[in-house]
């Protein structure tokens, strides 16, 4: 077993959004995934923060390159481990 835990990095919330409700029908998650606002150094305004979708992927069936390609579907990317 692996301990692995993806991250996507998606350019706001409704793209956060809809990327985590396509994870668990496009790759059977048994866990929800968790949303979290990042926000970009030094600034104040919400508009500017990036978002990020956390999958836990304890056996490691999850193929990497499909979860960047969905992020890119999205105009974002799969944040490298």
């Amino acid at each position: 077993m692996t301990d692995a835990r993806h991250v996507l990095v998606l350019p706001d919330r409704d793209a956060a959004e809809e990327v985590a409700e396509e994870l668990p029908d496009r790759f059977a998650l048994t866990e929800e995934p968790q949303l979290v606002r990042d926000a970009l150094a030094g600034e104040d305004d919400a508009e500017d923060a990036q978002w990020l979708v956390v999958i836990e992927d304890p056996t490691g069936r999850l193929d990497p390159t499909s979860l960047d390609e969905l992020a890119a579907e999205h105009e974002g990317w799969l944040e490298a481990p």
